[in-house]
């Protein structure tokens, strides 16, 4: 855990650092990868094209971070190394000089520049162009003008271009953890060509990353996408590989066979029914580690019956009546530990001991007292039920929790499931949907505001239920506004003692990587994200 961070000592760490080892190869050298076939791991159809602006899910941010390369990346430990910066430079945590390294090109051949940064940073902020990570730009001055409604600017006033690979970023306030940001996908750039048709782009993206798109119609919807390495890309992820292919299974027990039967290399997620197998199944290739994973489920503010006071009682009554110890180890098989917080152990300035996170514990009689008092207020109608996707590992947990809430509560309460990730976000997105539904994060950086602004700042990207409490958007302001490690903490924690009164989401428990490697690959590093580290892996 860093120490107190004073302006003098900001602009070594917002070096992002330097990774000397690792090899920056001289371009189809490294980045030709070795010869053979390639890695093929699980994956999800992405929800949206494979535009860095526009997609805030694992499906397609797992191939996202494959085909492109930002100004930062992060290590298997949640380090943050340089990748196109040569430096990000400042004295005052508000003010940023960002140089990228020259001779830098997209897989078409084209220079990289600045103006591709500060061109993409800028398309994605601007309002009318409604993409889903605008958000991560609200610190930079001129971002409430091009978010006006309608924008009163076309570009934000604090970026800055010096020359073709120098850019400035002028913050609002001082922001000590914004060069941690910078390894994220909201901040990779895009090639000029990109926005002739930026649809079609993004089925068939130019990127500067280690890989690239196979061929013309390699993104196979609903079934795989194949990518090859970049001989373009020069930089310290240079592929070790023939190429990447992941397969878009419609249930983690049809991966799980293939993993265990060889036809399948990496499995980052085991199905509930492997969880208490897989460790023996695969031996020294079984991963169970802490990650940066958060799992809840949403209750939308528009949520009938879940608003007002008798709405604060019966999501306290909820949160109160789930048994979260026992179902982490009967269902998740010790893979799962309850939740203290909305972030994660892993992240620096974690705390378990947040005042008002008693109400994650299990206590089935206050649960059902609260419930009886909300229904004196206003009674409840109708089924309280959860959606989940059932092409992911969620079915068990769901069921166990809606027979909790039954037991408890006295009340009808059942799973939704939706056939794939894709149409349950569509109608999230869409603030069609009308029950509670899954939420989990996977951290974009490795920072507690990464977990809480986005997930429940008034705006913020991923903010599904449309949460809001200004009170509580303040003391993120206030955190991210010094540039004391220590204090950052320790505000962003008093943010979510308001959390926990208004319980937008039920926090549910930190999720492990429970995740293997058949015997076919070499060299699988699961990182601080639960993402497999893909350029590093090699066919046995």
């Amino acid at each position: 855990m860093l120490g107190g961070l004073g302006v003098a000592s900001v602009a070594a760490l917002a070096a992002c650092g330097s990774d000397d080892e690792g090899g920056t190869g001289e371009g189809g050298e490294n980045g030709g990868g070795a010869a053979g076939e390639a890695i093929t791991a699980n994956g999800t159809e992405p929800e949206n094209p494979l535009l860095p602006s526009n997609t805030n899910e694992v499906g397609g941010g797992r191939i996202i971070q494959n085909i492109y390369a930002g100004l930062c990346y992060y290590e298997a430990d949640g380090s943050v190394q340089n990748d196109l910066a040569e430096s990000i430079e400042t004295t005052d945590a508000q003010n940023y000089t960002i140089r990228i390294r020259s001779g830098q090109t997209w897989s078409d051949g084209t220079p990289v520049t600045a103006q591709d940064f500060v061109d993409a940073w800028n398309y994605t902020a601007l309002l009318t162009n409604d993409q889903l990570q605008a958000y991560f730009f609200s610190p930079i001055q001129g971002y409430d003008e091009v978010q006006a409604d309608p924008p009163t600017a076309e570009t934000m006033s604090g970026l800055q271009v010096v020359d073709d690979t120098t850019f400035t970023v002028a913050l609002t306030e001082p922001e000590g953890d914004f060069p941690l940001r910078l390894g994220y996908s909201a901040y990779y750039p895009l090639p000029p060509s990109a926005y002739d048709d930026l649809e079609a782009f993004g089925e068939n993206p130019v990127g500067n990353g280690p890989y690239m798109l196979a061929q013309e119609g390699a993104w196979q919807h609903n079934v795989r996408i194949d990518l090859v390495p970049n001989d373009s890309y020069d930089g310290p992820r240079a592929a070790q590989n023939s190429g990447l292919a992941f397969i878009f299974y419609e249930s983690q027990d049809a991966a799980y066979a293939d993993l265990t039967s060889g036809n399948l290399d990496i499995l980052d997620q085991m199905p509930d029914s492997a969880l208490t197998v897989f460790e023996s199944d695969l031996g020294e290739r079984a991963v169970n580690q802490p990650a940066a994973i958060f799992q809840a489920f949403t209750i939308p503010q528009y949520m009938p019956g879940m608003t007002g006071e008798a709405g604060q009682l019966r999501r306290r009554a909820i949160s109160l009546a789930i048994d979260r110890e026992t179902i982490c180890e009967q269902i998740f098989s010790g893979t799962r530990t309850p939740a203290r917080d909305y972030t994660s152990p892993v992240i620096n300035g974690y705390s378990d001991s947040i005042e008002g996170n008693e109400v994650l514990d299990y206590d089935p009689d206050q649960a059902a007292q609260l419930w009886q008092q909300a229904e004196a207020l206003e009674p409840f109608t109708g089924s309280f039920d959860i959606a989940y996707n059932a092409d992911g590992p969620h079915q068990g947990w769901v069921d166990a929790v809606t027979a909790g809430l039954r037991q408890t509560l006295g009340i009808q309460s059942e799973g939704r499931p939706y056939a794939t990730f894709a149409q349950l976000r569509s109608e999230v997105n869409a603030r069609s949907i009308q029950t509670a539904f899954r939420s989990g994060w996977q951290a974009d950086y490795p920072s507690l505001y990464n977990f809480l602004g986005p997930n429940y700042g008034t705006g913020g990207s991923s903010n599904d239920g449309d949460y809001s409490n200004p009170e509580f958007d303040a003391l993120l302001v206030q955190g991210g506004s010094t540039t004391d490690v220590d204090q950052a903490a320790e505000l962003w924690n008093q943010a979510q003692t308001i959390l926990f009164q208004d319980l937008p989401a039920i926090a549910l428990w930190y999720q492990n990587v429970s995740a293997g490697s058949a015997e076919t690959v070499e060299n699988v590093e699961f990182g601080w994200d639960s993402q497999p580290l893909y350029y590093e892996v090699t066919k046995a």
